[in-house]
């Protein structure tokens, strides 16, 4: 047992042995390459000598192009205002004019001229007024382009600026102020039982649905006996009817009533005050005890309240 288990496990081919031998090879190899680089590379001698060199040429350099920077920073920091100066030998001469008081803001071209102003300098000037420009004090004046400094001095002393005209002040007017009242529409009252629509929707919470079911409740009762009888009508909410009411009335009393002792079930029930149960109890007593001798004879009938018999009365006949 114990042979057979070297034998299987411990025992390698000719083709694994070669391939064992060939990683230890390389793993040996790699962990002394660390140490055999150096070795194998060649370095170059530095010469000192030629680097302090280069060193202080590229200091030379330095210098020169930070004198040149500093020699532009001194004139940008002396520069204010480009002034066209006059070049030595050229026929340009100053021009010298007569010295007197002025108004930059109101003075001519012409009295510019006189002054000894350069006629481009003068253009400058009037294109400046004409697009609204105002010179506010007298140092104003040395803004102007093309102007030069010895001119700004000569001139500075006799500019006088009118004083400035403050636009008159508008007196605000004053509006009286009132509290806002909503002009209501008074509705002048009517009847009931002859108005139509129109009338209804006019009304405040009315539209044309609910004047369409008072008109239509109206004439299945057959006409209303009292104002309160429009506050039944179906979908009406009572705050709108207590709004409402107040222009209610009642003149037109006529109603249409129904003859109890010759009506039918079918006709009887269509009034919205009889049910079908009450309509079929009023053609059973009558074909039991003969036609009704009296309204009054109906309370007999026991399914009728008497709240019921109140409503329905002022439609009922014989």
């Amino acid at each position: 047992m114990r042979n057979k288990f070297i034998t299987d496990y411990l025992s390698f081919t000719r083709k694994e042995r070669t391939g064992i031998i060939v990683i230890l090879f390389f793993i040996v190899l790699f962990c002394l390459l660390p140490f055999l680089y150096p070795l194998l590379t060649s370095h170059k001698r530095i010469d000192h000598a030629e680097f302090e060199k280069q060193i202080a040429s590229l200091t030379i350099q330095q210098a020169d192009s930070s004198d040149q920077f500093g020699k532009q920073n001194g004139y940008a920091a002396n520069y204010r205002h480009y002034y066209p100066s006059y070049k030595k030998g050229s026929d340009e001469k100053p021009i010298q004019g007569a010295m007197f008081s002025f108004d930059p803001n109101t003075l001519s071209p012409a009295g510019w001229k006189k002054l000894g102003v350069r006629d481009k300098t003068i253009a400058t000037i009037q294109n400046y007024l004409a697009k609204g420009g105002k010179f506010k004090q007298a140092e104003d004046i040395s803004k102007i382009w093309g102007l030069h400094e010895d001119e700004v001095n000569r001139l500075l002393p006799y500019v006088s600026i009118a004083e400035q005209v403050s636009p008159q002040v508008v007196e605000k007017k004053v509006f009286e102020t009132r509290p806002y009242t909503k002009k209501e529409n008074k509705i002048i009252p009517f009847d009931i039982n002859s108005a139509d629509t129109t009338a209804f929707i006019a009304l405040p919470g009315i539209g044309s649905k609910l004047a369409n079911r008072i008109i239509a409740f109206r004439d299945k009762l057959g006409g209303f006996y009292k104002v309160d009888q429009v506050g039944e009508t179906f979908a009406l909410p009572d705050s709108v009817f207590q709004k409402i009411k107040p222009v209610l009335i009642l003149t037109n009393t006529s109603l249409k009533k129904i003859n109890i002792n010759t009506a039918t079930a079918d006709e009887l029930k269509i009034h919205p005050y009889i049910r079908y149960a009450l309509a079929n109890a009023i053609v059973q007593y009558r074909s039991q005890h003969g036609n009704f001798s009296s309204i009054n004879d109906i309370k007999k009938i026991m399914i009728l309240t008497e709240e019921g018999y109140n409503k329905l009365a002022p439609y009922l006949t014989l």
